[in-house]
């Protein structure tokens, strides 16, 4: 029997995942719009082994005067990009189901699928930033119950498209002139509550059948939508305890949806600093926290406890996060995570709280040895808690690069990751079955 071995994703946030990276001398922060520098990253990913390269996306986001603000290029045009210059690893974009429409998200992942030889994926957020609605003519953001109702539809209506070309279809007789087998072609005729699409997407059903459906979000909405329709899921957790009851949680959904427990890969988020030496370690952490200023705290602070701290004094206690939510019907996960923070460390003020997540958000931060990292790591992975880790380095390139060289070696070397790609695909490097395209299906059935 083959050992189980854990997905790494690479998740890409530069100059890096911490707030104040671009501070940090060795960061190039203007080679972030360069592909040279997004090759670079990629390749070093693929030196890893890593199954995956994750692009997250919000937009709307203020402009700070001391804050990198979030500039960023569109992440589907650039995994377009990347699938030229890699050969192995899986390239995941984020795309809104709130501000798109069904047939352009369709379209464009059937594309990168393809051009990639399978290793596209979409990660399906429904826009947590209510600045994001503004930027498409609405004067406020979807109520949360109404975003996840939409993405549910959405996501049905993608896969219908996906599906509505056969691979099979495609005959290509040049001698009998017959083109395609029409009953391998099935029109898309759908009529819902946010949208109304009839006809069919001008691309076949992809290498992977279709591209990896990738989810992010912890809520109850969020964990139904995920064991309906994803095949990965990022997810934030501090405690070996909580990542476990998230797990068993989610896994205990699926067979309502005919769908067994291995077709979902649940990752957890890791933020790891890493060096030869523990005390090495803590001073590179340390050193980026010095790094944030305080009103950049604060601003980055304010967005995951819902509403402004931007007149509190960093050096003052923490106040009570939850009497002062902006809208108390939005379930805030990551608000409550903050809450364990500060219990579970005894915080007391708001510069120590935005020191302790300014580079993990709040994910498990790990900063110490390959060893300590790769302890931690294999905790989680064996005890229910982690089908594998989305990976958030400090810096880009180099805590990347730390990451490759120390802690990849580490867990291969305890046999839990791999040393070569197993498979062509993302689905095939993740172990996830082949998709069945319904309308054949059903047809052979009538």
């Amino acid at each position: 029997m083959t050992k189980r071995q854990l997905a790494l994703g690479a998740f890409v946030n530069l100059p890096g995942h911490h707030v104040a990276s671009w501070r940090d001398p060795k960061t190039e922060v203007r080679k972030i719009t360069d592909l040279s520098y997004l090759t670079e990253i990629a390749q070093i990913a693929e030196q890893g082994k890593f199954d995956n390269l994750f692009f997250a996306d919000v937009f709307g986001q203020p402009i700070l005067e001391n804050a990198h603000s979030g500039l960023k290029l569109d992440p589907v045009v650039i995994i377009s990009a990347l699938a030229a210059v890699t050969k192995h690893i899986g390239l995941t974009a984020t795309l809104t189901t709130s501000y798109n429409d069904p047939f352009h998200v369709a379209r464009k992942f059937a594309a990168i699928d393809h051009l990639s030889n399978g290793r596209a994926a979409w990660n399906v957020v429904t826009s947590a930033n209510e600045r994001e609605a503004l930027l498409f003519g609405r004067d406020e953001h979807y109520a949360h119950a109404e975003r996840y109702e939409r993405a549910n539809e959405f996501v049905e209506v993608v896969k219908k498209l996906w599906f509505s070309i056969d691979q099979e279809a495609l005959i290509i007789d040049k001698e009998s002139g017959r083109y395609y087998d029409l009953d391998k072609v099935t029109e898309v005729n759908h009529e819902g509550k946010f949208f109304k699409v009839k006809g069919t997407l001008d691309a076949p059903s992809t290498p992977q059948g279709h591209p990896v459906i990738v989810q992010a979000g912890s809520s109850e909405a969020g964990k139904e939508l995920a064991a309906k329709t994803a095949e990965v899921i990022f997810t934030a957790w501090q405690t070996l305890e909580d990542a476990q009851k998230f797990y068993r949680d989610v896994k205990g959904r699926l067979a309502k949806y005919g769908r067994d427990p291995e077709d979902l890969k649940i990752m957890p988020g890791a933020f790891i600093i890493v060096a030869k030496t523990e005390e090495e370690a803590k001073a590179k952490h340390e050193q980026l926290n010095n790094y944030i200023t305080p009103d950049v705290g604060l601003a980055y602070l304010s967005n995951y406890v819902g509403f402004d701290l931007s007149d509190y004094d960093f050096d003052g206690p923490i106040p009570d996060f939850e009497g002062q939510q902006r809208d108390r019907t939005n379930p805030n996960i990551r608000t409550n995570i903050v809450k364990g923070i500060v219990e579970r460390k005894g915080l007391k003020t708001l510069r120590e709280l935005y020191n302790n997540i300014a580079g993990a958000r709040g994910h498990r931060e790990i900063v110490g040895t390959p060893e300590q990292v790769a302890d931690q790591l294999q905790e989680w992975f064996e005890n229910e808690a982690a089908d594998g880790f989305n990976i958030m380095p400090p810096t880009f390139p180099e805590g990347f690069k730390d990451i490759v060289e120390l802690v990849i070696p580490e867990l291969q070397r305890r046999g839990i990751f791999k040393t070569e790609y197993k498979g062509t695909t993302l689905r095939e490097n993740l172990g996830l079955k082949r998709p069945v395209n319904p309308f054949i299906r059903s047809k052979i059935t009538q």
